[in-house]
């Protein structure tokens, strides 16, 4: 049975890794044309039209009580909280030093989840996220000069929306993925929406066909398997082995801007790629098999 979980587990935490690495593309393609969080905002109100239509097909019914109350605060930590603050940070801050923050979540997701008892510090955990961290900074040649306070504290404020948002699932009665999804980004997309009307960003519709053929893509396959297949993760493993994610999407995104945009890979991938991969082992899959054997 734990090989059958892990198995299901490993699958899905590689699966949604691989479709999330196709977002940061996704979303350089629609903030060319569109205010960033609109952007958002409409990405994920069209991508809980979507679960929700599948939520019907498949006879699911809405969460209640603290079940529904978990949604809607894993979809306003997650999706209204965190891209929000993430879209707005990197605005303004080198991209970078963005991926080498946003690196941090499974070390925040670990000292969270300690912090509210569901797990106890690992010393495997912690050394994994720090070398994972050196290798995507690395990749990401993130270098110290000079950036705005603000933008700084607004990613750092979205790697705790992550991070909590992981945590905080578990705290709740188990709601199908699916159904958590659909009503979380339903919530999130609101929000989002409602701040973007706040900020006075311009609402327009999309016209150029390479920005609907990224919010396609982020639509059917960036954000709702992405999300469904990372819950099925948190639920089989740790919120801070599921939470590596965030170490790897970077070094595929790496990967598919250089197939699909041409970019170089330099020796910074070379050097970086590794390590990332090494971190991940250390801090998440090496336990794995411990447990197993």
């Amino acid at each position: 049975m734990q090989l059958d979980r892990d198995g299901t587990a490993l699958a899905a935490f590689v699966i949604g890794t691989v479709l999330a690495g196709g977002n940061a593309v996704g979303i350089r393609v629609t903030n060319r044309e569109l205010e960033p969080l609109w952007g958002a905002g409409l990405r994920f109100l069209l991508a809980a039209c979507l679960l929700g239509a599948v939520m019907a097909a498949m006879r699911l019914t809405l969460p209640r009580g603290p079940a529904l109350v978990g949604v809607l605060l894993y979809g306003m930590l997650l999706f209204g909280g965190a891209f929000s603050l993430s879209y707005y940070a990197l605005v303004r801050i080198h991209a970078g030093l963005g991926q080498t923050l946003l690196a941090l979540v499974p070390l925040a997701t670990l000292l969270l989840a300690v912090l509210q008892r569901q797990e106890r510090l690992r010393p495997a955990a912690v050394l994994g996220t720090l070398i994972s961290v050196a290798g995507i900074g690395v990749i990401s040649g993130a270098d110290g000069g000079s950036v705005p306070a603000l933008s700084v504290l607004a990613l750092l404020g979205a790697v705790l929306c992550f991070a909590e948002a992981t945590v905080l699932v578990r705290r709740f009665p188990p709601v199908h993925p699916v159904t958590a999804n659909a009503v979380g980004m339903g919530f999130g997309a609101a929000i989002l929406l409602a701040l973007s009307a706040i900020s006075s960003e311009s609402i327009v519709r999309p016209e150029r066909g390479a920005t609907w053929l990224a919010i396609a893509y982020m639509v059917v396959l960036g954000s709702g398997p992405v999300f469904v297949l990372y819950l099925v993760v948190v639920r089989l493993w740790s919120a801070s082995r599921a939470a590596y994610t965030f170490v790897l999407i970077p070094l595929v995104t790496v990967l598919l801007s250089a197939w699909i945009d041409d970019e170089p890979i330099g020796a910074e991938l070379i050097l970086g790629g590794p390590l990332v991969v090494a971190g991940v082992y250390v801090g998440a899959l090496r336990p794995a098999a411990a447990v197993r054997r």
